[in-house]
């Protein structure tokens, strides 16, 4: 059935909320310093194999990551559009705002902390917040950003369940990225395999939190 115009401002809205409580996972995570995301591994060694290959100026982490993420939407696009929506977009251009926005305001607090118990603790958190967020983004069924499509669009084709996919999607990143000279820590390998079971636990929970909301702002 066609959404009307009213019901994809609500995904959106709903989705907007998940990508910020997401990023404020992500950016928990990043303060900690103790590795990056899996996705961020593969593009910093793309970026690193690239500069050292080509030697282009113009090349940075942020250019990099833009174009992987345009990348798999347009292999997408030109398979299977269905997965692409306005939200994947939204996703692409206001994640890096919102982790600028928190890393700021965090910084002064979570930046300071160097106790490796206590950073472990506060990346666990970041970790079980970017799941809870990103499972709003997935059911506000708007969109999702490029990163998460891989294993959305897996898990779907292969009838597999998409926390099982997720942790073999980030391995994979990992792996690819640490081949090409990305690096990792004890972050990466924490979040590779709590975020995936993680989401696994609240996407049926927030599916029907979600569907409730959109039904009686519709007023049906």
């Amino acid at each position: 059935m066609k959404r009307s115009l009213r019901e994809w401002l609500i995904r959106i809205l709903i989705l907007m909320i998940g990508l910020t409580i997401a990023h404020l996972g992500v950016t928990l995570f990043l303060l900690t310093d103790l590795g990056s995301d899996p996705f961020n591994v593969l593009i910093q060694g793309l970026f690193r194999t690239l500069s050292s290959w080509t030697g282009w100026a113009f090349l940075t982490h942020g250019r990099v990551h833009i174009a992987v993420s345009l990348l798999i939407i347009l292999i997408l696009l030109l398979t299977d559009r269905s997965y692409i929506k306005i939200g994947t977009v939204l996703c692409m251009v206001c994640g890096g705002p919102i982790i600028d926005f928190f890393t700021l305001l965090l910084t002064p607090v979570f930046g300071q902390i160097s106790a490796l118990p206590l950073r472990i603790l506060v990346l666990a958190a970041g970790c079980v917040i970017l799941a809870y967020g990103m499972t709003i983004v997935i059911k506000s069924d708007a969109g999702t950003g490029p990163n998460d499509l891989v294993a959305i669009v897996i898990s779907d084709k292969l009838r597999r369940k998409f926390s099982v996919v997720r942790i073999i999607v980030d391995a994979c990143f990992v792996a690819i990225g640490w081949v090409l000279g990305g690096t990792f820590g004890l972050g990466t390998i924490i979040c590779a395999a709590l975020v995936g079971p993680v989401a696994g636990v609240f996407l049926p929970r927030n599916e029907k939190i979600i569907n409730r909301i959109i039904r009686k702002a519709l007023g049906e």
